[in-house]
């Protein structure tokens, strides 16, 4: 597929970003996405493409990989701003968004395994579905204040989870929630239909939709080029920019790179790497054709 950028066209200089994660090498998919956004930041005058480093699970996040995004940038041809922006390098930030979402009642512990919330799904005969599977069922959001608060201190582990009664409660006087897709029009944000979704993990303070709405917002992002697979997550983020009192960006969801079975490339099933088809004799060239994209004017 040729795939032109001309229609994207908000009225100031563009800034956009690729935000990979360190926890592989890139591969196609990566590539179209990380061409898909320096292409459109080219295409006004004093346009700006950012890369950001989301890094904040370091568990699965390793060095090599990250210098292996760099080298695989850099192969194809593409030049970003300095200083690249680590997630990791900025927790405390994201723990201060928190405490002042909690501190407003947006957020309530949540202490529920996966087992736990299976099980409760299953008492209760099912669960309303959402974009991603059955929606929370609430469990810990019926806590009485005390108990949160004696299961907190006894150190039990615990998540934060939006409410999204509360949250939804805090914005009915506003105009509706709405963004402007690139491609798909304008949109009116449901995020109802995503539930209470966790906003601080257990294990690493935080979580990818907490931090890449502020994220960028900080770096002045105003066009995002993702995934058609995160459109759902838009929802979410459209609130949660409401919540934070922060720019809405416009935003341009792309489909994604598929394989010979139609499934979407992804490291965990071995999808073949930048690095691998440079080694094979591959050049830039090739794979911008492999992916389809071509730069329009």
């Amino acid at each position: 597929m040729r795939l032109t950028l001309a229609a994207v066209t908000p009225p100031v200089p563009l800034t956009t970003r690729f935000a990979p994660s360190p926890t592989g090498r890139l591969h196609l998919g990566h590539a179209y996405a990380a061409l898909m956004a320096w292409y459109a930041a080219r295409q006004t005058p004093g346009g700006r493409f950012l890369v950001r480093i989301e890094d904040i699970d370091s568990t699965r996040c390793r060095q090599e990989f990250e210098a292996g995004i760099f080298e695989d940038l850099q192969w194809l041809g593409l030049s970003w701003e300095e200083p690249v922006r680590r997630q990791s390098e900025h927790l405390g930030e994201y723990a201060k968004i928190a405490d002042s979402l909690t501190r407003q009642g947006f957020l309530y512990p949540c202490f529920c395994t996966r087992k736990d919330i299976q099980r409760e799904i299953e008492a209760a005969g099912g669960a309303p579905q959402g974009p991603e599977g059955p929606l929370y069922p609430g469990t810990c959001r019926h806590l009485d204040p005390e108990e949160r608060q004696r299961r907190i201190d006894s150190g039990e582990s615990h998540a934060l989870r939006l409410d999204l009664a509360v949250a939804l409660s805090q914005l009915r006087d506003q105009p509706s929630l709405a963004w402007q897709d690139e491609w798909k029009g304008r949109q009116t944000a449901h995020p109802a239909q995503l539930g209470d979704v966790v906003l601080v993990r257990k294990d690493i303070g935080t979580s990818y939709h907490l931090a890449v709405v502020w994220d960028d917002a900080v770096q002045g992002v105003n066009l995002v080029t993702r995934g058609e697979d995160l459109f759902a997550a838009t929802h979410l983020h459209r609130l949660l920019q409401a919540l934070l009192g922060l720019p809405c960006p416009h935003y341009a969801h792309h489909g994604l790179i598929r394989d010979s079975d139609g499934l979407r490339l992804a490291k965990r099933d071995g999808a073949r790497s930048l690095a691998e088809l440079r080694s094979q004799g591959w050049s830039p060239e090739q794979v911008r054709k492999a992916v389809g994209l071509v730069e329009s004017g």
